[in-house]
């Protein structure tokens, strides 16, 4: 890579013998620098050392890292990738780099996502082969924007085709899920024990900030609570509904829970966008000098 100044950062928990992520990016030509994110109340840490070697994992204070951040509930229940997002800026900063992306640990596949006009207009799919400079011009595009920070696609951004109206392919939508590029120089707190990524845009996009989702390439991960261990198990526990509803007490105004339409449906959130971010009004809405004044 020609950014030498980063690392990937797999964010992971009772898993050390399932990492597909780590498979996933040398498949798809990662050569850098990749570090395994666990908390200090992971039974299986001796494991991960043991596998991927001690300088390469880093361990962080899970309940140090809970009291500082708002989990969204009473619960105290730490199983959440929240604090381990968290922690990542300070281990950046221990290692000596500006820029690292975090990964959950079950992803099968990196892919670039191609106009084509098939019927079903799904977009081609052509695996990343060069992930080196796939992760070299993110980083470059990161760079140069006022963005916290920016994400792949995911499969659900496609549900309904490439041009679904919902611009998923032709912009980028103003959102980061799952995966995070990141910066120690841009650094943000993620919120709540559940639902921390739309937690997070919403709150921060409410206050202006920029979070973008890049259409061109995606990444493909396990389904939803197929795995064990991870986060999986609090899901199971308390249910979608509290994830969802963790959203809607943060963002009230733009968030509710809402049923997804699919074969199995779930209770899911919805945003609703024109009450989310800020808005840049046209001049023809600014008020003329005298209905200024005449306000004062």
């Amino acid at each position: 890579m020609d950014n030498k100044d980063f690392a990937v950062f797999i964010l992971t928990h009772g898993r050390p013998d399932n990492v597909k992520t780590l498979s996933t990016l040398k498949k798809c030509g990662y050569t850098g620098k990749i570090y395994f994110i666990v908390d200090n109340e992971d039974k299986t840490i001796e494991q991960y050392q043991k596998n991927y070697g001690i300088e390469n994992v880093k361990i962080f204070d899970k309940k140090a890292m809970a009291d500082e951040v708002d989990e969204g509930n009473n619960f105290d229940e730490r199983r959440t990738i929240t604090h381990a997002r968290n922690a990542c800026f300070k281990i950046a900063k221990e290692i000596g780099i500006t820029y690292f992306v975090q990964l959950d640990d079950d992803y099968t596949a990196f892919d670039f996502r191609i106009d084509t006009q098939s019927t079903e207009n799904c977009g081609a799919i052509k695996p990343i082969k060069n992930l080196n400079a796939v992760f070299d011009m993110l980083l470059n595009y990161y760079k140069n924007i006022p963005a916290l920070s920016i994400a792949f696609a995911q499969g659900g951004d496609f549900i309904g085709g490439i041009n679904n109206g919902k611009g998923s392919y032709r912009f980028n939508k103003r959102k980061c899920m799952n995966s995070f590029f990141c910066s120690t120089e841009r650094e943000f707190q993620f919120v709540g024990a559940m639902n921390e990524d739309v937690n997070t845009y919403t709150t921060e996009g409410s206050r202006g900030q920029l979070f973008f989702t890049i259409p061109f390439v995606s990444l493909t991960q396990t389904a939803t609570q197929s795995q064990k261990s991870g986060i999986t198990d609090m899901y199971q526990r308390f249910g979608t509904y509290c994830k969802a509803f963790t959203t809607t007490m943060m963002q009230p105004s733009s968030v509710k829970v809402s049923m997804m339409n699919s074969n199995n449906p779930r209770i899911h959130h919805s945003i609703k966008w024109v009450n989310t971010t800020p808005m840049i009004l046209e001049e023809r809405f600014k008020k003329s000098e005298s209905v200024n004044q005449g306000m004062v």
